[in-house]
């Protein structure tokens, strides 16, 4: 692709939903779409979560999903070298992942040569584009905890490494320059109102009851959605296409809010939806139309090519899985009980409170945050007949930078983001890891925040930029072994613990400390040290304090041997 047709036309990117481990698909259907609109290729590919990149066998007993559903999947092929990823590709975590395999990256980092993993939290530049990206799921009992979870997991760990915590939103919330894309895996809360909800409730008819109780989408998502403010917001999860376009509007304080910070239930009304029409997005008669030829698709859709691959009975459990996500106690919207006399209440302990939240005073929007329209856009996962991937020209709202320097075939490059870069340096010491006990550090509000940035700031810009370290070094290293394709996946061995050289490296250039280092000792003490009582939080059928870990795919008991 020429220079010249990205900087007329805007960045060719490929959005595909949950990518569960079908990364040959997702290509696949990337090639026959850009030949469907007359593309030669994409500058980046989006997988917007539950991405699974699972290395080996034991990486299948870190993510959250009963074992008798667990597949390889494809992605090993790439990590050990026998396929390579056909276009740049740039992923956020979802609920159902490696999480193993993500945490040995939580600044970023190659999962896979060509193949980006953004991190807990990440900002990034490609080409003219600003990319923001957060992962994991909205859990409320969880946001205020520090990153906790350490091998060897129980099966609550599993269930709760990948929950957004507040450590990486404050950092988000810290940007106060514009970017272009924004990422999560859960929508932003109630961002359907912004869409063609009538025809969304009707397709899934659950969703109607948590979006009026306010429970439907991520808090965490919806603050950086609303601070940000960016050009376009991507999304999966819940396995539906759906577009909305978020209008922000200037109050007589001057504050900017989004048009649905609240929900709005209303009767069923049909919303006209120029965001749809933009994005070429099918009518709801196609979505329930039979098979058809490739010739046909290609003629009826021309950003999305369905492929003939087999469906099965998990597309059913993950989506029975995904809504025990949205409430456990598997209602509607799952409530305090009020039954319980608050007499009763009060003799619990302390950890039985629910979670407080500190009240910070309302910010006045960031004078270089200027864009006030963001195109939202969700889709399903990769399967026959489901809306999974969309092509689109991406023109930059960010202001303009110096023209970015491309590799030797001509391809945008990812660099770090000098903002960004300034925000971790400042928000380095605060990171705790392993230990649950250990509270998050206090919100000392974003003007105490923004002077320590602005010192930061000056070093990145002497010690990174001035040299002309921005651009991410392709530097990918495996840590675990690759998949022994004639063992399979029965009973594997205990997952262990990696020191990424991704992420050393990074920490050496940003200059500060890696918190993920283990030692070979530190590693094996771990190893052999029984896993945290499970505290009847998450886990499948709901835990109730049992000392289940994922070593090998089975249950363990014991006595157990204190915090690790």
């Amino acid at each position: 692709m020429s220079t010249e047709l990205v900087e007329r036309s805007g960045v060719r990117v490929a959005v595909e939903g949950c990518g569960h481990g079908t990364l040959n698909a997702i290509y696949s259907s990337i090639q026959k779409s850009c030949q469907v609109k007359g593309w030669d290729a994409v500058d980046v590919v989006i997988i917007g979560g539950d991405f699974q990149a699972v290395r080996n066998a034991q990486d299948l007993n870190c993510i959250s999903m009963p074992a008798k559903y667990r597949e390889i999947g494809d992605f090993h092929e790439y990590y050990s070298g026998a396929r390579t990823a056909p276009y740049l590709t740039v992923f956020i975590g979802g609920n159902h992942e490696a999480s193993n395999h993500l945490w040995e990256l939580y600044y970023g980092g190659w999962a896979a040569p060509n193949i980006y993993y953004l991190g807990a939290a990440n900002v990034v530049r490609l080409g003219p584009l600003r990319i923001a990206g957060i992962s994991g799921i909205w859990k409320g009992y969880n946001y205020k905890k520090p990153h906790y979870e350490r091998l060897p997991y129980n099966r609550d760990d599993v269930r709760s490494i990948y929950h957004v915590r507040e450590l990486d939103v404050r950092k988000l919330l810290s940007v106060r320059t514009q970017v272009d894309i924004g990422i999560s895996h859960d929508w932003p809360r109630s961002v359907e109102w912004d869409g063609d909800h009538a025809r969304l409730f009707r397709q899934k008819d659950m969703f109607e009851a948590d979006s009026k109780a306010g429970t439907l989408g991520s808090t965490a998502a919806r603050k950086v959605l609303d601070w940000l403010r960016p050009g376009y917001w991507f999304a999966a999860h819940l396995h539906v296409k759906f577009s909305a376009k978020i209008e922000y509007l200037t109050d007589a304080e001057g504050y900017y809010g989004g048009a649905s910070s609240e929900p709005k239930p209303k009767g069923p009304v049909v919303v006209k939806n120029d965001d749809e029409v933009k994005m070429d997005i099918d009518s709801e008669e196609d979505q329930s139309a039979p098979q058809a030829s490739q010739k046909v698709l290609a003629e009826s859709n021309t950003d999305e090519v369905r492929l003939k691959i087999d469906d099965s009975d998990e597309d059913g459990v993950q989506d029975r899985q995904e809504a025990e996500e949205r409430h456990p106690s598997g209602g509607a919207s799952r409530k305090e009980d009020d039954s319980v006399p608050e007499s009763i209440r009060n003799q619990l302990p302390a950890s039985f409170a629910a979670p407080t939240h500190e009240l910070l005073p309302p910010r006045t929007p960031s004078v270089l945050i200027t864009n006030r329209t963001t195109h939202f856009l969700a889709l399903d996962k990769c399967l026959p007949g489901r809306k999974f991937l969309q092509l689109l020209e991406v023109e930059p709202v960010s202001e303009a930078a110096a023209p970015r320097d491309r590799d030797d075939e001509g391809r945008l490059q990812l660099e770090y983001d000098e903002e960004w870069l300034a925000i971790t340096r400042a928000f380095a010491s605060d990171l705790h890891l392993g230990d649950d006990s250990v509270p998050q550090p206090r919100h000392l509000g974003f003007a105490h925040y923004h002077q320590l940035i602005d010192k930061e700031a000056t070093w990145v810009k002497e010690n990174i930029v001035a040299p002309g370290k921005l651009i991410i070094p392709h530097n990918f290293e495996r840590t675990a072994p690759i998949y022994d394709v004639e063992r399979g996946i029965a009973n594997p061995p205990p997952a262990v613990e990696y020191n990424n050289p991704q992420t050393a490296g990074f920490c050496e250039l940003v200059g500060i400390e890696n918190k993920f280092h283990a030692t070979e000792q530190e590693k094996a003490e771990r190893l052999a040290r029984e896993p945290r009582p499970a505290r009847g939080r998450g886990g499948f059928r709901g835990g109730r304090g049992r000392r289940e870990d994922v070593r090998g795919g089975g249950r363990r008991g014991g006595r157990g041997r204190g915090r690790r």
